[in-house]
């Protein structure tokens, strides 16, 4: 058993490797359990942590120091890819008042921080600490004791005042939210919500049978109307055309249409007729449809592009593509 005692004790790249992932994995199994309907997810994972430096377990003090700023790093980052999407229209919409209230909150609890620091006789740096954990912030956990390092104060126990107060910080919402919904929260309110409102695109299929659209352009049909569509592809006879804005309908073309559901019936009247089928089932696997076509999902990560209109791109000419849909985080436009 001395092996047992030496992979769990003896410092090395192989112990740390060993109890980081007990840890994790042990924090994401028991962020599954649900009580009263309320589970704590990812925060299991800083319990467990705390359980384990209790019972004595430690790693290299380098290594704690690396992993300590990579997962930090790792956590902004993904914060950043989550959130990023909706970040610059939620902030047109309605993030002056978020960000006011979000400020004075910072403001009220740093200030009051401060004034129980006489009062308690605790130090700035346990202070620092508490407060973050408190508000559960490991961002301002990060900065505060890079901050605190910089002025030359003792940063050691920030980490520990902020485990010390994070479980707390975690229950004391919890509990607060229960309370809420409590004494708050009518019964229309818990209602499952439809998820409609966040995709706005439909898929049809119609029938090219008015006579007004035929022999013309798609690109001249598009200036006939105020409705916005994309044809993403027409299936004529067995032939299947990727269409671009020269592109000339014929009778009985079959076209697959994106555009928005409330303007459906609108495009039903503009091309003349439409085809029974489903196509928004989550299932639908478009490369089966048409063998002679590829369907992808792409994701843009070249900084140049940002900002610029798909018409500007060019694609459907230079490139053959048709771009059907954009994801922009749980949008669907």
């Amino acid at each position: 058993m001395d092996w047992l005692n030496n992979l769990f004790n003896i410092h090395s790249s192989i112990q740390t490797i060993v109890i980081i992932s007990i840890i994790i994995a042990g924090g994401l199994a028991l962020g599954k359990i649900k009580i009263m309907g309320v589970s704590l997810g990812i925060s299991f994972v800083f319990f467990v942590g705390i359980l384990a430096g209790h019972l004595g377990f430690s790693i290299d003090s380098v290594a704690l120091g690396y992993i300590e700023t990579f997962g930090l790093s790792m956590f902004v980052y993904c914060l950043g890819l989550h959130v990023g999407p909706n970040f610059f229209g939620s902030l047109r919409h309605e993030g002056m008042q978020q960000n006011v209230w979000s400020l004075i909150i910072i403001i009220a609890g740093t200030l009051f921080s401060l004034l129980l620091i006489p009062l308690t006789g605790i130090n700035l740096s346990n202070m620092v600490g508490i407060l973050c954990g408190a508000t559960t912030n490991t961002p301002a956990l990060g900065a505060a004791t890079q901050a605190l390092a910089h002025m030359g104060l003792p940063s050691e126990t920030v980490a520990l005042a902020t485990a010390v107060t994070y479980p707390l910080g975690v229950l004391g919402v919890i509990i607060a939210m229960l309370i809420l919904r409590k004494c708050c929260v009518k019964a229309e309110h818990l209602e499952p919500k439809s998820n409609d409102n966040h995709d706005h695109t439909y898929i049809a299929q119609f029938e090219v049978v008015n006579p007004a659209v035929e022999h013309k352009r798609i690109a001249d049909i598009s200036h006939m109307t105020h409705l916005k569509f994309i044809i993403s592809r027409i299936w004529r006879n067995s032939q299947v055309i990727l269409p671009t804005g020269d592109t000339i309908l014929e009778p009985n073309d079959s076209l697959l249409v994106v555009t928005n559901r409330e303007d459906d019936p609108a495009m039903e009247m503009l091309f003349g007729k439409r085809v029974n089928k489903d196509w928004n089932e989550d299932a639908i696997d478009w490369n089966h449809i048409d063998t002679q076509l590829e369907s992808r999902i792409l994701v843009l990560t070249r900084g140049e592009l940002s900002g610029k209109r798909l018409g500007d791109l060019h694609l459907r000419n230079s490139y053959n593509v048709n771009v059907s849909r954009v994801i922009r985080g749980d949008l669907k436009l």
